[in-house]
């Protein structure tokens, strides 16, 4: 069952994530794992990203929309699988863009080639991390004890 403190787990862990990873099949039917700025999410359950239609990734994700993306911060980990859309949003665009985007694409929001990635969460597995000091803790003491260290709490939420 899903509490509130899970979707508030990984949303804290998506918000403090700077890169995520975006993983998908390609029209060869092969995986691929691309980094992805992050822009925005409204909640654990929709996530977006700016990205430019004429790409391999966008051609591939309009076959088959299934997705992966997974997020790493200081405060855990989070694999969040769904579905994407892309999106022509040109209000929800020029809200997102920033220099990050400029820098990665030409021609800025008003550009039809730059689009809008929204994902759709489904699920979200997450591991919370007691930070670098408790995980060193942790494995110091499964080492000295032959006990199995305690590396955090790790969960599915459906969204």
């Amino acid at each position: 069952m899903t509490t509130n403190d899970d979707r508030g787990t990984v949303a804290e862990i998506m918000k403090e994530t700077r890169i995520a990873v975006l993983t998908y099949q390609s029209l060869a039917g092969a995986l691929v794992s691309t980094p992805m700025g992050m822009q925005d999410f409204e909640d654990p359950g929709t996530t977006w990203f700016i990205t430019e239609r004429s790409s391999d990734k966008v051609q591939a994700l309009e076959a088959d929309p299934r997705v992966n993306v997974s997020y790493s911060s200081k405060a855990g980990w989070v694999s969040l699988a769904g579905t994407a859309h892309v999106s022509d949003d040109t209000a929800k665009l020029k809200e997102l863009w920033d220099a990050s985007a400029g820098a990665f694409m030409s021609g800025g929001p008003e550009d039809p080639d730059n689009v809008l990635l929204r994902i759709d969460g489904d699920t979200a597995e997450f591991w919370e991390s007691p930070g670098k000091v408790g995980v060193a803790i942790q494995m110091a003491k499964g080492l000295i004890t032959d006990s199995e260290p305690d590396l955090g709490d790790n969960d599915t939420v459906t969204l």
